[in-house]
């Protein structure tokens, strides 16, 4: 694979399947629109500076998902990635609060199905909110607050934002138990628009698109 190919003719070169006991594959760039010195990914990584990254200016998945951090170590803001093109860092996040790529681990798929219960309490107390098998860009449209400090998550694997319309600070919940909102590393219990992960072994229309989720809302775009 040269350096000068196109991201197309990188999705092209090699083609991969993402989602649970397969393979993982994401290339990041130096430089936005895919230009400058590259790294190819099939693992975790806890720092991408050693490879020889000194920053990410956008982002290529071949398969996944993937999640990426804005800290060494799998730390700080988190970013999910599904198989796709990002070509700048708001094409991954429109958070205000951070512009770095420092580490980035897959993501585990385990099923088709999605099953996940908030609850507005720690423990897992307070009124709760079951979600099945659907996204939902805000948590008040449904009859649920935006106080969200306990999660289960018993199917699938979900992305929390603090505000709706899929927008703000990204949360991770992989299956598992969640018993307060230091758990996904928020620094208050704040959530107010959820949505399941997506896969191309399970899901044949590949990755969310945050943009055309937003225009469908009628909200505003955060620039």
């Amino acid at each position: 694979m040269s350096e000068q190919q196109s991201a197309p003719e990188q999705l092209a070169a090699g083609k991969s399947q993402g989602g649970a006991g397969a393979t993982y594959k994401v290339v990041l760039f130096e430089f936005e629109n895919f230009q400058g010195r590259k790294a190819e990914f099939s693992a975790e990584c806890k720092d991408v500076s050693e490879k020889g990254l000194e920053k990410v200016g956008s982002v290529l998945v071949e398969s996944g998902p993937w999640v990426g951090y804005d800290r060494q170590g799998f730390a700080g803001e988190q970013f999910v990635l599904e198989k796709g093109e990002y070509p700048r860092w708001d094409t991954w996040t429109n958070s205000q609060y951070s512009y770095s790529f420092w580490s980035m681990r897959p993501l585990k798929v385990d099923s088709a199905e999605h099953k996940l219960h908030l609850f507005e309490s720690p423990g897992f107390t307070g009124k709760k909110m079951e979600i099945v098998d659907d996204d939902v860009p805000s948590l008040w449209g449904h009859g649920f607050q935006d106080r969200v400090a306990s999660v289960k998550a018993l199917n699938g694997t979900w992305v929390g934002y603090m505000y709706p319309g899929y927008r703000g600070r990204q949360y991770v919940f992989e299956r598992g138990d969640f018993k307060h909102w230091n758990d996904w590393d928020s620094p208050a219990p704040q959530i107010q628009s959820v949505r399941r992960v997506r896969d191309m072994q399970w899901h044949k229309r590949g990755s969310f698109s945050l943009i055309s989720s937003v225009k469908q809302l009628g909200l505003p775009l955060i620039s």
